[in-house]
């Protein structure tokens, strides 16, 4: 599979492409975006335009990962000119873990189906549609946009307002709207679709809130990966020493959603498909920390490893302590 980063040295943006342990320059190329726009554009395919495009020196990649090169990770995907152009979004209830969760965190008895689990039951019944078929529409919530999206190696916020932070890994896809408003997938990546699961956990319309947080994804971004069952690892370290660990599988599989369904679903919305717009879409997690009891603090690395995915993503907790302050909307007159 086809593998590309993007980095940036000082204002000049590059993308590369993946080849361990280097990578390679891509020729005239400062984004992905521009890249699949391109490729789009001449009816080729986005791994036959980066290939083509490789340029003949390789550049130590374990320097760039690890922080230490003039050279710095980039998310591997952004609109490169307006962040507001690039949504965040994702489907929930995708996994029996996560509707499982949600059960244990809204249910009064162990009798009640809570509206969670009834809409996972639901995605069970008709998210698998036939080719060509709709199917029922998943839950799914909005992230934010492109000013909130991480690099492999940032930290991922607790803002002050915030009751907690959690790690979700996931697999998200990424998209392009094309000149036409067709939406385009340029590839996929591995995320963390960080969250607040303790305030979500009070009452589940709080969920909306909780997710508007800062996120990650990347390090790499891969061209038509295999999306069928996925192992993926989630690590919580804390002082230097594993704190938590687990391994799920993803994938459609794994899923009560078809891909097509997912993707159905949140394309069909006309504001979706504007041209030149960028989505990234969190496919969902079986797992979190937060249900083994596991309270995230600052300093706290989480690690995501997807099988077929590239190098790890790592993104460390930062909290902010600063006292809490009113936001006031001033009037014009």
């Amino acid at each position: 599979m086809t593998r590309l980063i993007q980095i940036k040295k000082g204002n000049v943006r590059r993308v590369a492409l993946v080849e361990e342990p280097n990578v390679r320059l891509l020729d005239s190329c400062s984004s992905i975006y521009e890249l699949a726009h391109v490729a789009i554009a001449q009816g080729k395919t986005l791994s036959d335009e980066a290939r083509q495009r490789a340029l003949p020196d390789a550049i130590d990649y374990d320097l760039i990962y690890n922080g230490r090169a003039e050279w710095q990770l980039l998310p591997p995907v952004d609109h490169p000119d307006e962040s507001a152009r690039c949504l965040l979004s994702g489907t929930g209830l995708t996994h029996i873990g996560s509707a499982r969760d949600r059960q244990s965190m809204h249910a009064t008895t162990s009798e009640d189906m809570t509206d969670s689990m009834k809409m996972f039951r639901w995605g069970v019944e008709g998210g698998r549609p036939g080719v060509g078929k709709i199917g029922i529409a998943p839950e799914w919530f909005h992230k934010g946009t492109g000013n909130t999206l991480r690099a492999h190696g940032e930290p991922l916020d607790i803002p002050f307002y915030a009751e907690d932070g959690g790690e979700e890994a996931e697999i998200a896809g990424v998209y392009v709207i094309d000149r036409e408003g067709h939406p385009v997938r340029v590839g996929m990546a591995v995320g963390n679709e960080f969250s607040d699961h303790q305030f979500e956990r009070k009452n589940y319309l709080n969920l909306a809130g909780s997710k508007l947080r800062t996120c990650a994804l990347g390090p790499e971004l891969v061209l038509d990966p295999e999306f069928d069952s996925i192992p993926v690892t989630s690590t919580i370290e804390r002082d230097g020493k594993v704190l938590w660990t687990k391994t799920f599988r993803t994938g459609e599989s794994e899923m009560c959603h078809s891909l097509q369904n997912i993707e159905h679903h949140h394309f069909k919305f006309d504001a979706h498909r504007r041209p030149g717009d960028v989505h990234v879409h969190f496919f969902g997690t079986d797992c979190l920390s937060f249900s083994d009891h596991i309270r995230l603090q600052d300093g706290d690395v989480m690690q995501v490893v997807a099988e077929g995915f590239g190098r790890p993503l790592r993104n460390a907790v930062r909290e902010d302590k600063s006292t809490p302050t009113l936001i006031k909307a001033h009037s014009l007159k």
